[in-house]
């Protein structure tokens, strides 16, 4: 079996070549090319955030449909997974496309690790005369607190303009999350958190133009499970014949009840 190290080194020889790239031959310092290198991936990333922005659409304009389908088949798991499976073949949907671009982040996001653990003493510099040194922990220099508020901030407000579809107590847990996850975030180094804090902030950004742009689907509307309200006027059967396509009967009519002559004492009749 291959130690981790070496399955992980080619990944982490191409994070070094494109940082030296933006720090050698474009000549930014060593936190602002990953900045850059954030931004090149973001932009290699645009074909899979528009599906998953696609995907999103349609799973918010079926989402009465798909809730019908959980309320009817609630008590049989196995009949619902085959059900709502067999409707996102119908209707062209795969869930799993919103989960692409972050899938695809995680290889650059490890390597981006190792470069900077590995090269501690290569890859060094401030940033914004704010942060001292990046490859420092975050918990190294007040600067890294900061970064640490600004990481957590952008990833609730991220995760408020990429989750519209997900259900209410999912989409309350994935913006807690970040906070919780700020203990483990802190252990990195400060240019893993300023990668991270720029992805991001990019993605708020492509959540307000994709709001402004992007037109809304309309969401379909459903026929009624309970059927039509009856109306305490509408006879049963008028209704059924209605329901079945058959032309209504006209209702019975009401017999008219004779006249009553009233008699005048002595015989005579008026």
């Amino acid at each position: 079996m291959m130690p981790l190290f070496s399955i992980l080194q080619p990944l982490e020889d191409v994070m070094k070549s494109i940082l030296d790239f933006f720090h050698t031959s474009v000549g930014l310092p060593w936190a602002w090319s990953i900045v850059a290198l954030t931004v090149l991936v973001r932009i290699l990333l645009v074909p899979l955030t528009v599906r998953q922005i696609h995907s999103m659409q349609s799973l918010q304009a079926h989402a009465p449909e798909m809730k019908a389908i959980q309320q009817k088949y609630k008590g049989d798991r196995a009949k619902l997974n085959e059900e709502l499976m067999k409707f996102y073949r119908e209707n062209h949907i795969n869930p799993a496309a919103s989960c692409l671009p972050l899938l695809a982040q995680f290889p650059v996001f490890i390597a981006l690790y190792f470069t900077l653990k590995n090269n501690t003493k290569h890859i060094t510099g401030s940033w914004l005369h704010v942060v001292p040194n990046i490859a420092d922990k975050g918990t190294a220099h007040w600067s890294g607190y900061v970064l640490l508020a600004v990481y957590a901030g952008s990833q609730v407000a991220s995760t408020y303009f990429m989750g519209a579809t997900m259900d209410k107590t999912q989409r309350n847990i994935m913006m807690v999350l970040p906070l919780i996850f700020i203990t483990v975030v802190s252990r990195f180094p400060t240019g893993l958190i300023l990668y991270w804090m720029t992805t991001n902030l990019w993605t708020v950004g492509q959540g307000l133009v994709t709001r402004r742009l992007v037109p809304k689907t309309a969401a379909p509307k459903l026929p009624s499970l309970s059927g039509p309200k009856r109306s305490s006027r509408t006879p049963a059967k008028a209704e059924e014949a209605k329901e079945n396509g058959a032309p209504a009967a006209d209702p019975p009519k009401t017999p008219v009840a004779p006249r009553r002559v009233k008699r005048k004492k002595g015989g005579a009749r008026r």
